[in-house]
């Protein structure tokens, strides 16, 4: 409270005062999205946890708008920063995790492509691994490529590498 006996939120105008319950109202739809698991481990009070596990049940729009606005409401209860961190924090482990994949997919189409010299650089980077089942795989994945069958070679040379990659 200030000299004048009004809060810092009686201050706001009430334009910032609707922009911050929007937020916090998207913050809640953005949780609801989350699976219930994740949203456990936020420690989250149970009245806002069934309200995000609600609104992903809900059929009708003005169901999911009136959930929404209610969310919104109970979301002003709780301190956002350590929810808006953990998202953040999943976002990062998300992406990491989306380019470690690509990495495996570039190696692999990689080796495919021009399966010797893919091998001699996946050897110089990766030394320990199993030449010969390298060498296996990459021939299975050649013959049902010739033969037009299902890629269950590519695949397991996927599977592999991400073997190998996640070690590494």
């Amino acid at each position: 409270m200030d000299e004048s006996g009004e809060t810092e939120e009686q201050r706001q105008s009430k334009s910032a005062r609707k922009r911050e319950a929007a937020s916090l109202q998207e913050l809640g739809v953005q949780l609801s999205a989350l699976p219930d698991q994740e949203i456990k481990a936020l420690g989250l009070p149970d009245t806002l946890f069934v309200a995000l596990r609600d609104l992903r049940r809900l059929p009708s729009h003005g169901a999911q708008v009136r959930q929404r606005q209610y969310i919104g409401k109970l979301m002003r209860t709780i301190d956002p920063q350590p929810v808006l961190a953990k998202l953040a924090e999943r976002k990062t482990r998300h992406d990491l995790e989306i380019k470690h994949f690509q990495q495996i997919e570039r190696w692999r189409d990689r080796l495919l492509s021009e399966p010797a010299l893919g091998v001699e650089e996946l050897l110089k980077e990766y030394p320990k691994i199993d030449r010969d089942a390298l060498l296996r795989l990459l021939d299975k994945a050649e013959r049902e490529k010739v033969e037009q069958r299902s890629p269950v070679g590519a695949r397991e040379l996927f599977a592999f590498l991400r073997q190998l990659l996640t070690q590494a």
